[in-house]
């Protein structure tokens, strides 16, 4: 009986590894992929070509590409998904670094709650005029309706006091921007846990140490386990 608890507290274990490789592994490849959501690429006569050739960025795609530094790898500053067919937008993350979003000239006729969540750096986002900024309108400095098009424009802080303490966040804890019509709530320093309520640095060794363990000692099996396997064939 202990022998197939733990080979079953192994297998749980293995499983939550392969999923987490393989979330992770999505991810990038969402990454890869949003610059080739509509075929063709950013045309300098654009919006957002025009924002690439003053930010000294790049085209890719539908993509305007640029690193802050020789040390950081290129991070997307813009992208252009207008005239798409667009009809939903639920999933962009791969751009989450952007400035500048086209999405006019796109039959939309839904965009997801959470789909520009964590797009801190958005400044300025082009939709189908019958479509609401992200977050509500009350979330940027400026909207403008014009030419079938309506221009969302100065991203504003949902926090009450940028870097203070907020009254919509736990005690011990600060608000920060977190995307058009989002805020999250962090730690303040010394503060860790559940709504932050303790006090002390976090023991980060004491939990991922034996995490860390764990996961070297379960890659190791497993090679030793298909090594074995492969010999015996």
């Amino acid at each position: 009986m202990k022998m197939k608890a733990g080979c079953s507290q192994l297998k749980s274990v293995v499983l939550i590894l392969i999923f987490n490789l393989s979330f992770y592994a999505s991810y990038q490849l969402t990454e890869l992929q949003v610059c080739e959501l509509c075929s063709g690429t950013v045309l300098n006569g654009t919006v957002v070509g025009r924002f690439c050739s003053s930010s000294a960025g790049r085209i890719d795609g539908r993509c305007c590409l640029r690193n802050d530094n020789t040390s950081n790898p290129e991070h997307i500053i813009g992208l252009d998904l207008s005239n798409c067919s667009l009809t939903h937008v639920e999933d962009l993350q791969g751009a989450s670094t952007a400035l500048m979003i086209d999405l006019s000239l796109n039959p939309i006729v839904n965009i997801s709650d959470t789909a520009f969540q964590g797009f801190i750096e958005l400044n300025y986002i082009i939709l189908p005029q019958d479509i609401v900024c992200p977050g509500g309108n009350t979330s940027w400095g400026k909207v403008e309706v014009k030419e079938g098009t309506r221009l969302c424009e100065g991203q504003k802080d949902m926090c009450n006091q940028t870097g203070q303490l907020s009254i919509n966040c736990p005690e011990n804890s600060l608000c920060a921007p977190y995307g058009p019509g989002f805020s999250e709530c962090s730690c303040a320093d010394n503060y860790h846990g559940y709504k932050c309520l303790r006090e002390g640095e976090f023991p980060a060794l004491q939990v991922f140490g034996p995490l860390g363990a764990s996961t070297v000692v379960i890659s190791f099996l497993l090679w030793v386990t298909q090594r074995r396997k492969a010999k015996s064939f």
